[in-house]
This record gives C-alpha cells, sequence and structure tokens, in this order.
C-alpha cells in the first residue's frame, strides 16, 4: 500500500509539472527574461491571459513586501464586514487623532478635525485612490486589525498574504517585509478572483474591482496603458521596493504583476530602475497581447 501510494504521489508530481510546463506562455517569458536581466535587485513576475490561460511566473512564489499592495487585504476585511452588515458602505465616521501614521506626509485622513465625520466610502477612498495611510490603518482597525484580516487571507487559501504592522505575533515578520507581505502568484490569483466574482461575493467583487479603477498614482504602469482601457490596479512602493498590481481589461485581458525587493535604486524619482522597468515592462506586454 505504502509502495503505491508512493507511486501515486510521483505520478501527481510529474502531471502536474507537466500541465504548468503547458500553461507557460514560453515566448513572453523569454521576452520578460530579456527585459529584466541585469536588474540591481530581486523581482518576481506574474502575467496570466484571461483569454487563453497561460502565465509568465517568475519568483512567483517568493515573498515580498507588499507595502502599500497590503491595502487589497485591508479592503476585503472591510468589504466582508459589509457584506455580514457590520458595517454600512455609507456609514458616517468621525475622524479621531489615535491612529496616525507617523509622518502623515501627503494624507489626508490625518487633517481631519477630531469628531469631523466622513463616510466610509470616502475613507476607502483615499486608501485605494491615493493610498492614503493614516485612512488606511483607520480601516485597518475597523476591519477587525490585522490579525482578522490574515485570518479571512487564510480561510481563502492566501497562506502567505499577511499584514504585519500593529499585528501581535507578525513583529519579526514585520522587521523584515514591514506593513505586509504577499507573493506575486496569491495576488495575482486574488485579482483574477476579483474579476470571476469570487471574493466575498459577486457584489462585493465588482464593488472593489471599481475602487480599484480609480488610481491617483498612475505615472508608473498606468502611463503605459491606453486612457482608453479599463484598469484595476494597486502600487506599493517604500525605499528598496516598488510593485504594481493590474487587472488590464482590453480587448486581451489580463493579469499583471511586477514585484520587487532589495533594490540598488532608491531614487525617489522617475528615473529609478524599479519604476522604469516596470513602465517598459507593461508597455511591452500590453503590446504582445493587444498588437494593433
Amino acid at each position: 500500500m505504502k509502495a503505491f501510494a508512493s507511486i501515486l504521489c510521483l505520478i501527481l508530481f510529474f502531471c502536474n509539472g507537466f500541465l504548468l510546463a503547458q500553461s507557460i506562455d514560453k515566448k513572453l517569458e523569454q521576452k520578460v527574461q530579456e527585459h529584466i536581466r541585469g536588474f540591481k535587485g530581486q523581482i518576481g513576475i506574474y502575467i496570466k491571459s484571461l483569454r487563453t490561460g497561460k502565465q509568465v511566473l517568475i519568483n512567483a512564489d517568493t515573498i515580498f513586501p507588499t507595502a502599500s499592495i497590503v491595502k487589497v487585504p485591508i479592503l476585503i476585511g472591510i468589504m466582508d464586514k459589509i457584506e455580514r452588515k457590520e458595517l454600512d458602505y455609507h456609514m458616517h465616521l468621525y475622524a479621531r487623532d489615535t491612529l496616525y501614521y507617523d509622518p502623515p506626509a501627503e494624507d489626508i485622513a490625518p487633517y481631519l478635525k477630531p469628531g469631523s465625520p466622513i463616510e466610509l466610502s470616502k475613507l476607502i477612498m483615499l486608501m485605494m485612490t491615493i493610498s492614503d495611510n493614516n485612512a488606511s490603518l483607520w480601516l485597518q482597525s475597523l476591519a477587525g486589525t490585522g490579525t482578522r484580516i490574515n485570518q479571512l487571507m487564510d480561510s481563502m487559501g492566501y497562506v502567505n498574504t499577511r499584514v504585519n504592522s500593529r499585528t501581535p505575533g507578525r513583529e519579526a515578520n514585520r522587521s523584515v517585509f514591514g506593513w505586509g507581505q504577499t507573493t506575486p502568484m496569491e495576488m495575482g490569483r486574488l485579482m483574477e478572483s476579483f474579476v470571476k466574482g469570487e471574493v466575498i461575493s459577486a457584489v462585493a467583487s465588482d464593488r472593489m474591482l471599481r475602487i480599484m479603477g480609480r488610481q491617483y498614482w498612475d505615472e508608473e504602469a498606468l502611463s503605459s496603458l491606453p486612457p482608453t482601457v479599463f484598469v484595476a490596479s494597486k502600487n506599493g512602493a517604500v525605499n528598496a521596493s516598488r510593485s504594481e498590481l493590474l487587472f488590464v481589461n482590453a480587448p486581451h485581458p489580463y493579469i499583471l504583476g511586477i514585484f520587487t525587493k532589495n533594490n540598488q535604486d532608491q531614487r525617489w524619482t522617475a528615473e529609478n530602475e524599479a519604476w522604469t522597468l516596470t513602465r517598459e515592462l507593461t508597455k511591452m506586454i500590453h503590446g504582445y497581447f493587444n498588437r494593433p
């Protein structure tokens, strides 16, 4: 019996490997490899055609810092609360000064006077559209803290996507990855689940896609895409990590995740190596799928 089980496991292993090989877009993979060769840092890529199912996977199971992409799991935590009727999308909240992120930089939420009202929907907009960190901490708390968001991610099968900041037991991970962590594969799968209406509910998935379609930070990946195409996206950036996640609803629709870490170039200018590479990759990939 043990021998049979071992043989069965071996057969399944080779079958899964064969199916994975069949699903890889070798031509696009080669083009991507040519673009990323020599990058001074670590990079992970997830690409999936939603027409053919073919993929490109480069370090797709490697854990990367999320930076502000952590706001996607926070959004899911809030939407789950709304689905359960524990929160209401249009309910009024009242500003308080206990959740401020230091420094407030150019965020808007920290400049609300204590006691002033704001709709939950507008707080979500601040988090997802302009990536307001103060709004995000407020929403993380409303979602039940990072502990509950992580439990939700785990229940959905995302074992590497975690909130670390202000989450008991995640201190060691925070010291390495910052606010959150994930893999290109998990975030790519998650974005596809939004498109399929599988995250919480079809109604919630649709709403989250629309929210992610309103992006202020449009000078990197989004600048390489036609303005006539709907794109749901979230980006994240800290000194040594610049990443973007996109669903591009073009005639040939696809998911794209570009994640980086340990980057040598930490400049906050348009010429930053990771941002330049992101623009070039996005343009090439879109042209590959959607040739004129």
